[in-house]
């Protein structure tokens, strides 16, 4: 696996563990952590011994948004070379949020400006209590621009009224109640949690669950008209004629765990043990 500057990668048991390891920072990012975050996105979701991915910070911060030498160096941009700075930014949130495998934020500490992009870009967002959010782009007359489209999907239109323009600092359990994140736990709970979540997302067909991730972007806010009930019917239609959706439904009416579940039996083994099994039953008749 591919070694980084600014991240880490840990591989096990088909989860990865994207860690941004810039502790000294609080994990602040730079145009090399854009560029870096980019690529692993990209390589891991064609990865096919990836079947779930986990972005978290090392040190005593998730993210604490812009490096300050960053935007020292920013700050003397042109027009031109703004926007393409900003493009790489907006490239990698798009990535991360389109990835085909399911993604799960693991918060802690200070989660600042970009970094509550890189949550709101993930699938599932579990925090440890003594997380602080903050949107503190207009403190220093900027906007979240390129982190407002997945902000705003997860917070809510009305919430992003109130803390992109306030830039207050708002507690995990406010993130909880306004659904920026779906669980929020003490912080010795919190890689026990991230890992029972694991636990459920690689007992489900990656295939699936790829399908349903495409699913939720194409019919959140849609009216259930003709073209949408025609659509949803011929998304479903392909999974169960799918190898997928027919093991799926098969190792549901055997008894017995799919091929792609954790536990599941190798396939000759499994094969044998059902032939025995009837062999058995057949003496028994």
């Amino acid at each position: 696996m591919k070694r980084y500057k600014t991240i880490e990668l840990q591989l096990g048991a088909g989860v990865v563990v994207v860690w941004l390891a810039r502790p000294d920072v609080r994990n602040a990012f730079n145009e090399t952590m854009i560029a870096e975050l980019t690529d692993a996105f990209r390589k891991l979701d064609d990865d096919p011994d990836v079947r779930a991915m986990v972005l978290a910070g090392q040190g005593p911060a998730f993210c604490a948004g812009a490096d300050l030498n960053w935007m020292k160096k920013i700050a003397g941009y042109s027009l031109d070379e703004n926007y393409a700075d900003a493009l790489g930014l907006a490239n990698m949130l798009a990535t991360l949020a389109k990835m085909k495998k399911p993604t799960v934020a693991r918060v802690h500490g200070p989660a600042f400006a970009g970094g509550m992009g890189l949550v709101a870009a993930c699938d599932i967002a579990v925090a440890s209590h003594d997380v602080e959010f903050c949107l503190s782009e207009v403190k220093l007359g900027l906007i979240p621009a390129t982190i407002g489209p997945y902000v705003i999907a997860a917070m809510g239109e009305r919430a992003a009224h109130r803390y992109m323009l306030t830039a207050e600092r708002f507690t995990a359990a406010e993130a909880y109640r306004i659904g920026f994140v779906q669980e929020i736990v003490p912080q010795e709970e919190l890689d026990a949690t991230v890992n029972a979540i694991l636990g459920y997302l690689v007992s489900a067909g990656p295939h699936a669950v790829t399908a349903t991730k495409d699913l939720i972007r194409a019919v959140a806010g849609r009216p259930v008209d003709k073209k949408l009930m025609e659509d949803t019917a011929k998304r479903i239609a392909d999974v169960r004629a799918s190898p997928e959706g027919k093991e799926g439904v098969r190792s549901f009416l055997e008894k017995r765990k799919p091929v792609w579940h954790p536990e599941a039996e190798p396939p000759g083994k499994a094969s044998t043990q059902r032939t025995q099994r009837a062999q058995r039953a057949a003496k028994r008749g």
